[in-house]
């Protein structure tokens, strides 16, 4: 199944979120993010793509691995934060 979502984070950028996921189990298989926000490092986005595939769609387990996953490479959004991403990848949902 696939979802997008464009969303106004809350004092913050606009975010684009395609996804594909499975829809029977919720688990995301492709996901693509983009938006006006910036990102540090640049690989920032690439990582956080590749650790949420096979994450559920679920939002304490995507908030946590997206904080993880922030926490663990170092990186620094301008414009966007984990709860904000959370929204948005699960506002693609159908």
């Amino acid at each position: 199944m696939e979802g997008k979502s464009i969303y106004k984070v809350p004092n913050g950028k606009l975010l684009k979120i395609f996804l594909d996921y499975n829809k029977k189990t919720g688990f995301i298989n492709e996901i693509s993010i983009t938006g006006d926000f910036f990102a540090y490092p640049e690989e920032a986005v690439e990582f956080l793509e590749n650790e949420l595939k096979g994450v559920l769609l679920d939002k304490d387990l995507l908030l946590g691995k997206i904080n993880s996953v922030i926490q663990k490479n170092g990186i620094q959004f301008i414009g966007l934060d984990a709860e904000g991403l959370t929204h948005g990848i699960l506002m693609c949902k159908t």
